[in-house]
């Protein structure tokens, strides 16, 4: 097979997606054996398919080399059960140019914008009027933190590595899943902090949703029986920096991992059969959790 239809091969042999020739896999499409990445692949009753095997219509073969039984939808769908878009990164983008927008009204308004939407237990602020905090009952403040920013260094940050982590993981999750994974993790995230951290103690960025997205890649790539160790590497050296630069939420660092982590293997590994039933099941787990801590908290501080 010449290099146009099986992908180019990789610095250790492995082959390169047929569409991505820069994305090494080890998966290849059970109808034409091409090899495809997270992005492309399509979930069959076998494996999985390229997108233009989809598109051709032919239906995959089935164990015994017969085509299976027809199903009543036949979209494309992704590793996860999510169904194949023409722009795999959408969401990732409108969530990066929700975190734009929201810096760019915290530059027109200053801190007066950040004061009343920031992760804060319960603090006296003067021009606010009063005892502010997720513990006056304003629990908004655990969605609307994680679409802040302190300074140009942290959303550049944040958001580069949304783009990067984000919009394959998009890809192979689907949109629903994907944005259900980011919301999930990130409120977990906002509870640790609550929790953990000192009640005065203002708190905010995306950090924790994209700490989950790390756990939720870690998951895929174990999954696809991917290179670990450049996101261990990855990784360990972001943790490095939680634990080792002051004024790091590293609490909301840690829960987002976890969910991500959890969440992530439920939407990874669910069995067809059982698929939304555990996926969103594992997300109702975690939001449960989240629940249970921001009430035991909000108990300490009332």
């Amino acid at each position: 097979m010449d290099q146009a239809a099986d992908g180019a091969q990789g610095a250790r042999g492995v082959p390169g997606c047929y569409r991505h020739p820069d994305r090494e896999t080890g998966v290849r499409c059970t109808r034409c054996d091409r090899p495809i990445c997270p992005a492309c692949m399509v979930d069959a009753s076998v494996g999985f398919q390229c997108p233009d095997c989809v598109r051709g219509g032919t239906p995959a073969p089935g164990p015994s080399g017969t085509a299976p039984a027809a199903s009543g939808d036949n979209r494309p769908r992704t590793l996860a059960g999510g169904t194949l878009t023409r722009d795999p990164r959408l969401v990732t983008k409108i969530l990066i140019g929700l975190n734009l927008a929201a810096f760019l009204v915290k530059l027109s308004l200053g801190d007066v914008f950040t004061d009343q939407l920031d992760l804060i237990g319960r603090a006296y602020v003067p021009h606010l009027g009063g005892v502010q905090g997720i513990a006056e009952g304003q629990y908004y403040r655990l969605l609307t933190s994680m679409f802040l920013h302190g300074g140009y260094v942290h959303i550049l940050f944040n958001m580069l590595s949304l783009w990067w982590i984000g919009g394959p993981l998009e890809g192979a999750l689907g949109r629903a899943r994907y944005l259900t994974l980011y919301l999930v993790c990130g409120l977990a995230g906002g509870a640790l902090t609550y929790l953990l951290a000192a009640p005065n103690q203002p708190s905010l960025g995306a950090s924790g949703a994209i700490f989950g997205l790390f756990g939720a890649t870690a998951v895929l790539m174990r999954r696809l029986r991917y290179e670990m160790r450049p996101v261990i590497v990855l990784l360990v050296v972001n943790l490095i920096i939680t634990f080792g630069v002051p004024g790091i939420a590293w609490q909301a660092h840690i829960g987002g991992l976890v969910a991500g982590v959890v969440v992530g293997y439920a939407m990874i590994h669910a069995p067809r059969e059982r698929r939304a039933l555990i996926q969103y099941g594992g997300c109702a787990l975690v939001l449960v959790v989240v629940a249970v801590l921001t009430l035991v908290r909000t108990l300490q501080l009332t």
